[in-house]
């Protein structure tokens, strides 16, 4: 299933950066970037059941923010980009 994950971390203090780097780094591992704070993931349900438990664990849920769009299977349809960054095929060829 396809999934938007966007987030808004307090960054003021040291914490907050702390934070931030974390969840970036944890969306990384799971996701595509397709803004500053803001992925795309195609996962499985429990795949990404996991990821949104660690990143829960993450935040300040005082100061930051989470949030999630669920897309499903069929997301192709409900995605549309305009502009100057390339859009991506999740479940196109891998080269590696």
């Amino acid at each position: 299933m396809m999934v938007l994950i966007s987030y808004d971390v307090a960054s003021s203090d040291k914490q907050g950066q702390k934070r931030l780097r974390k969840v970036a780094k944890e969306c990384q591992n799971h996701a595509q970037r397709v803004q500053n704070s803001v992925f795309e993931a195609d996962l499985d349900y429990g795949t990404f059941l996991k990821l949104k438990d660690k990143l829960c664990s993450i935040i300040d849920k005082e100061e930051d923010g989470l949030r999630f769009y669920y897309l499903g299977n069929n997301w192709e349809r409900k995605i549309e980009h305009i502009g100057a960054k390339q859009t991506y095929n999740p479940e196109g060829v891998l080269i590696i």
